[in-house]
């Protein structure tokens, strides 16, 4: 069974049994380009956000639609940070699946 079909079967399943999926369709690439600011802070070994004081998180590896709903909860005013709300005011909804496909496909060390 190919990827494709077996994507829209499930999917189909999920959405027979009411439950809406979301697959991101971002380019990694392109997501590399447009996470340049992101990875000022989730890129640096040990950082710690200034206030409220607690570690940054390191999202590499993280599942693409987990991503893509952090950043879209923030953009929307949903998840409280002014910083990352700041950052991601701006990010379509495109933006966003590139980012999360980026973030999806590295590899965190540690």
């Amino acid at each position: 069974m190919n990827n494709g079909f077996r994507t829209s079967l499930i999917a189909s399943i999920m959405m027979l049994a009411g439950t809406q999926i979301a697959i991101a369709e971002g380019d990694p690439i392109e997501g590399r380009k447009k996470a340049a600011t992101c990875l000022g802070c989730h890129a640096a070994p040990n950082f710690e956000n200034t206030y409220p004081m607690y570690r940054v998180p390191k999202v590499g590896g993280q599942h693409p639609e987990y991503i893509a709903a952090a950043l879209k909860a923030y953009r929307d005013g949903l998840r409280p940070h002014k910083t990352m709300r700041a950052n991601v005011a701006n990010l379509t909804d495109q933006d966003i699946e590139d980012i999360s496909a980026f973030f999806s496909s590295v590899q965190e060390e540690g």
